[in-house]
């Protein structure tokens, strides 16, 4: 294989990989591999093409500030290029981004900037609406605006489109796409039906989005609702989605979106992320109402490494109730971390104080009960490692033992819910014992995360 001259020359010609362990029904569904870009998703194509264009048009000199309103992955992949070429950038995420997102977006040089995620276009909060307001602000920086920006379907017109084309051996009948900014949907669907018009281009929508109302009746038919999967779905139509491409419109739930893509690992041993769970499941969804075989492409957008914290993370998911475990009818199920399960955070007696913070650090919790063997024995906060140690760095070499706090309130498993809240008033959390077996512990958090999983039902 050729030497490249930079990170930049790897972007594009991505594998195709035919999915051969899901049910499929008639068809034949394969997935282009997006993830595979040196920036780790599809966005790295926009990324350069965007930046590329205001190069060649003169909008930006060197050394120029830009500025986006991205879900993340198109921070990504323009921190990749600007890193590359020199340019500063701000970034604008909504606050339901993942962790790890931020995390990589910050490593690369970008200054990050969160707001909220629960207010629309107009708001002056909203993602956009701060990006706009920052480059009328910063002199000389360029919002580069995917929404709006021609580059962005283009680079998919010229690029991912032919490619796809090309790889599938020009037999191809249908495509599932998303939405985010609309440049994949466009781009792609403008080069392939205009080499064969019979090719349907089928948009997967989150639950909560407005979009697949628009493909079905023309128009947006009430307010939008919210989704947890990232990159995909709007609350409006963007000026680069041309959604008359699309023949039709298949509506995935979050559940089903993170479960999908949980099941590619198990199944495929394919790593992606939350908008690529909704897309395999619509295109899941196509290929079983099909009456006769056809060859289905839809993409694999990202990795699965950037949420590992949300959705590849079990207790993340049972507290937004998208897994399901063995349920008692008492207290046992308000407990996320179940002993039974083996998900106790503990120290024993034995662990020193230092041994308890790493612990504390590590799993992001500030408490941990004390057991010596099955028994519980005592619970150490952070406060009573704080009275330990102020002034006293050598206590940290101390037993837990000799800090821990051992006049415990124990409850059965059959206590009433209601009667937890004089614990909680009183600043403590509920320990769950039945004849000497602790089962685990409920946090204020559990507690509302129990109340909210009713509310929902």
């Amino acid at each position: 294989m050729p030497t490249h001259r930079n990170i930049l020359e790897l972007i594009g010609n991505t594998p195709i990989v035919e999915l051969r362990n899901f049910d499929t029904g008639p068809c034949r569904l394969f997935v282009k591999m997006e993830s595979q870009n040196p920036g780790g998703s599809i966005k790295d194509r926009i990324g350069l093409s965007m930046i590329e264009e205001a190069e060649e048009s003169g909008r930006i000199a060197p050394g120029a500030t830009l500025i986006e309103a991205t879900a993340g992955n198109t921070g990504l992949g323009l921190a990749l290029v600007a890193a590359l070429k020199g340019y500063k950038l701000i970034l604008i995420l909504p606050d339901k981004m993942s962790q790890e997102k931020i995390f990589h977006l910050r490593a690369m040089g970008a200054r990050v900037i969160t707001t909220r995620s629960d207010v629309g276009r107009g708001h002056p909060d909203y993602y956009q609406d701060v990006a706009e307001r920052l480059e009328r602000e910063i002199p000389g920086s360029l919002w580069i605006n995917q929404f709006e920006n021609p580059a962005n379907p283009e680079a998919h017109r010229e690029g991912t489109g032919p490619e796809i084309w090309e790889q599938m051996d020009r037999d191809v009948d249908a495509v599932v796409c998303g939405v985010g900014s609309g440049g994949t949907l466009t781009g792609v669907g403008r080069f392939l039906q205009g080499v064969d018009p019979d090719i349907d281009m089928v948009l997967a929508d989150p639950e909560g989005s407005v979009l697949a109302d628009v493909v079905r009746t023309g128009e947006i038919q009430g307010d939008a609702g919210s989704w947890l999967v990232e990159g995909m779905g709007e609350d409006f139509v963007p000026g680069n989605a041309d959604l008359d491409v699309a023949s039709e419109a298949v509506v995935v739930s979050d559940r089903d979106s993170l479960n999908t893509a949980r099941e590619l690992l198990l199944k495929e041993g394919i790593f992606a992320g939350s908008s690529s769970g909704c897309l395999v499941k619509a295109a899941l969804v196509y290929c079983r109402r099909q009456t006769e075989p056809k060859r289905v492409v839809t993409f694999i957008c990202d990795s699965g490494n950037k949420y590992l914290s949300k959705m590849f993370n079990d207790y993340w998911m049972l507290d937004q109730g998208f897994m399901e475990r063995e349920t008692y009818g008492d207290l046992r199920d308000l407990i996320t971390r179940r002993a039974e399960d083996g998900g106790v955070i503990s120290v024993t007696p034995r662990d020193t104080l230092l041994n308890a913070y790493g612990r504390m650090r590590m799993y992001d919790v500030s408490q941990l009960p004390v057991l010596d063997g099955d028994r519980i024995v005592g619970i150490i906060d952070e406060s009573d490692l704080l009275i330990a140690v102020h002034n006293r760095e050598d206590r940290f070499e101390e037993l837990c033992s000799e800090h821990m706090v051992d006049r415990l309130e124990l409850v059965a498993p059959d206590t009433p819910v209601d009667e937890l809240m004089h614990t909680f008033r009183a600043g403590r959390v509920v320990l769950v014992v039945d004849d000497d077996q602790f089962h685990g512990l409920i946090t204020i958090a559990d507690y509302l995360n129990y109340h909210r999983r009713k509310s929902l039902k």
